[in-house]
């Protein structure tokens, strides 16, 4: 018996140490920021003091266990994003290093959320005046990418006519998997890949294209939405048929692929920002983002402050988890953060019933379909499938009773009993999934319905013919707020309004790779050199783009003030000359945290008047006023010398947030946020500039002086906006604008100001 219990102990003994020995070696990945000041003087550079650093480790660790260590693995040495590196560590491995001279901080690894030919002339571009000619159509100006990659082969990649590589560009075209420097040319000026950090955290995975070569598509439709040059008779089967081009179609593309189908994480991310601004990028576009991190555990932040300080523009985009609020990311205030909106332009098909009435619907069937007559038949809610297998070739008209996935339900329905096509009756406003299903369909809004079934009850033998392939131009109201993109307020800066801006996201035509699957027709992949894509990672690129034409027609602007100029110059009202509206909310009047300022408009950000600017030191007071330790602040400045004498919550931008949101305030209680503000006059010569501000409900709004008069180009005025309101809000959100109109009503400079009793809970 004695026996039997010393081998259960030796057994559990033996488990235990095992156990405990996995958990010492278990490697995880790490961004670890380091000072570079503490770096002794032994070393060369900062990779030999990493490397050396992380051997030590090891050493140690072996000295003290006697055991084999797994060695700590440098994955990438960063020169400009942080201070600091990425590497393979044990959790001792961690705790060692926290003891190491010049140790800051470390964060985990994650993974990033990706937000996934017609929408410059919606923005009111045109070859001949505005922004296009000024900017010489943003020649010269280089949009870095961090994406899924390029497929270069696209006729949007051409560069006919343009002139050689500016000088300046430092980048490259790498080798790799089907991809060679030769495919590089002087649109697509660099192309470079990241997965360092993706191995490491599976040493066997598999790589299925290990090049900048583009397998998702994801890439290749945003790089060309921001810069693509001229393609004629661009479409998606038909649907949007004309000459693709991008926002910005003189501009150069670099492509730096860090999302990967086999994953995506911040240490490539991070690497590709890192290269970027080595390589000379004058902006960068992110269609991706993290949740629900601070600004100091954000790589991205972190990433992109660096970017700022070398005078480099970023947009990023809001992200894909709306309508409810406080969902989005990016609401870093160094950077522009964009919301996702519609164009005027559906697709559709065109129903027509017998030989004269027809009615215009919603559809993006692939296929060809006959224009022939079937006979059209009303069944209801279409929940019988026996009964709709009968009427194999005829056109059958579903009515949805408005339930939970009722509409659904009907399409799964009417798709497995192979009727000749479905005519669905919705008042569903999120049709994006269905629009595009494998079966011809065709989804008309209540009043076309009525019409549909009423000529079908009175006809004995009623006959229809659909028209598939359609674009309709001219949709009103239009531009409205998806339902999709995330709205604010940031949680990683609530004192900052965010989004920004709002810019087309809805089915937009952009480059395609052509092996790369766009829909399915019954069972089958079909593809295409074009699609049509929603999301904010749609919206980003479009900002993109009119930020390299700002970029290439006032070089010197700060990002800043280039954000500035699209904010305040953007468009309030749709083209019924009303509010935007949001379809989020049942097409109620959209507010600033879904929108930002307004839609974005190329020609009138070129002249704005006057710009809100910010230097590098108003983010470090902010990140002051956020209340954030020296330690967290020097990881987003990698500066020691950061001046907290003036920290404060009140950055000099171009849109305005007040919390009133004390629940445990005295009834009737009052309390007054105050915002200073400084304006340049980037106008010619002297100005006079009035303000007036919009009601808000709730709110009291004054503004002091109420006029400001510049003398000269680039003069700087202040002013102070006031915000009285009860310490408890009684709305969630009240909002209006704060409006400078010059004497000329040249320029009108307007911000939106939001007062809202919501409370961010961290």
């Amino acid at each position: 018996m004695a026996a039997d219990h010393s081998k259960l102990l030796y057994v559990w003994l033996s488990f235990s140490i095992s156990f405990i020995f996995t958990k010492l070696v278990q490697a995880d990945i790490y961004i670890v920021h380091m000072d570079l000041s503490a770096m002794p003087k032994a070393f060369s550079g900062q990779q030999s003091w990493y490397l050396g650093t992380l051997a030590s480790l090891s050493a140690n660790l072996r000295i003290n266990t006697n055991a084999t260590i797994p060695s700590s693995k440098l994955i990438y040495s960063y020169n400009h994003v942080i201070q600091g590196f990425s590497a393979s560590l044990t959790p001792a491995d961690l705790e060692t290093l926290k003891n190491v001279p010049g140790y800051v901080s470390s964060v985990r690894d994650r993974t990033v959320k990706v937000d996934t030919t017609y929408s410059f002339k919606f923005l009111g571009l045109n070859s001949d005046t505005g922004a296009w000619p000024v900017s010489n159509f943003g020649k010269d100006v280089i949009i870095g990418m961090i994406d899924t990659g390029v497929w270069p082969e696209s006729e949007s990649y051409n560069d006919k006519g343009m002139t050689d590589v500016p000088s300046k560009w430092k980048g490259e075209c790498e080798n790799g998997t089907q991809f060679n420097s030769s495919m590089c040319n002087k649109k697509l000026i660099g192309a470079r890949s990241f997965n360092k950090g993706l191995i490491a955290h599976d040493p066997n995975i598999t790589i299925s294209m290990n090049s900048p070569r583009d397998t998702e598509g994801h890439g290749t439709h945003t790089s060309t939405t921001a810069a693509g040059t001229y393609v004629q008779d661009a479409s998606y089967f038909g649907y949007a048929k004309g000459t693709a081009r991008g926002m910005a179609p003189g501009a150069r593309v670099a492509m730096y692929k860090a999302l990967w189908d086999e994953g995506a994480y911040m240490t490539d991310i991070i690497a590709a920002i890192d290269q970027a601004i080595t390589d000379g990028v004058d902006v960068l576009s992110m269609s991706l983002g993290l949740d629900d991190v601070e600004l100091y555990e954000d790589p991205i932040a972190i990433a992109t402050f660096a970017a700022i300080e070398k005078n480099i523009f970023v947009s990023t985009s809001a992200g894909n988890e709306g309508p409810d609020v406080e969902t989005l990311h990016n609401g870093t205030p160094w950077v522009l953060t964009v919301a996702a909106g519609t164009m005027d332009r559906d697709f559709g098909a065109t129903l027509s019933l017998g030989s004269k009435a027809s009615v215009n619907g919603l559809a993006l069937y692939p296929g060809n379909f006959s224009l022939s007559q079937f006979s059209i038949v009303f069944m209801d809610a279409c929940d019988k499938k026996s009964e709709l297998r009968k009427l194999v070739q005829k056109i059958i008209v579903c009515q949805d009773p408005g339930k939970e996935d009722s509409l659904n339900d009907q399409f799964n329905n009417i798709k497995v009993t192979g009727n000749a096509a479905g005519v669905f009756i919705t008042n569903n406003s999120n049709l994006d999934i269905f629009i595009q299903g494998p079966f011809p369909a065709i989804f008309l809004e209540l009043k076309d319905g009525d019409a549909v079934v009423d000529y079908i009850k009175s006809n004995s033998d009623p006959k229809a013919s659909i028209e598939f392939k359609r674009t309709f131009l001219g949709t009103k109201p239009s531009p409205t707020v998806t339902s999709y993109t995330s709205r604010g307020p940031s949680y990683s800066c609530p004192s900052v309004l965010k989004p920004d801006i709002m810019a087309p996201g809805d089915f937009v035509l952009a480059a395609w790779p052509p092996n790369i699957g766009v829909a399915r027709l019954n069972e089958d992949l079909v593809f295409s050199n074009f699609n049509l894509l929603s999301g904010t990672s749609m919206a980003c690129p479009h900002a993109s783009g009119v930020a390299a034409l700002l970029k290439g027609a006032y070089p010197d602007w700060s990002p800043a003030a280039i954000r500035s100029a699209l904010m305040t110059t953007s468009d309030p009202v749709d083209n019924t000359g009303s509010p935007i509206k949001d379809i989020g909310t049942n097409l109620r009047p959209a507010t600033p945290l879904a929108m930002g300022a307004g839609h974005i408009n190329p020609n009138k950000a070129l002249d704005p008047g006057l710009v809100y600017d910010a230097t590098v030191e108003d983010y470090v007071n902010l990140l002051c006023g956020l209340n954030f330790t020296a330690e967290q602040i020097k990881i987003i400045t990698k500066s020691s010398l950061n001046n907290c004498s003036n920290p404060s919550l009140d950055l000099n931008y171009p849109s305005f947030i007040a919390y009133f949101n004390d629940r445990n305030a005295k009834p009737n209680s009052k309390t007054v946020k105050e915002f200073q503000r400084t304006v340049t006059n980037v106008g010619e010569g002297s100005s006079t500039y009035k303000a007036t501000v919009t009601p808000i409900k709730g709110v009291t709004v004054t503004v002091e002086p109420d006029t400001l008069v510049f003398k000269a180009k680039n003069e700087k005025k202040n002013f102070k906006l006031s915000i009285e309101g009860p310490r408890q809000l009684d709305e969630a959100v009240s909002f209006g604008h704060l409006t400078w109109e010059d004497s000329g009503r040249k320029h009108v400079v307007r911000s939106p100001i939001v007062a809202t009793s919501y409370s961010i809970e961290k």
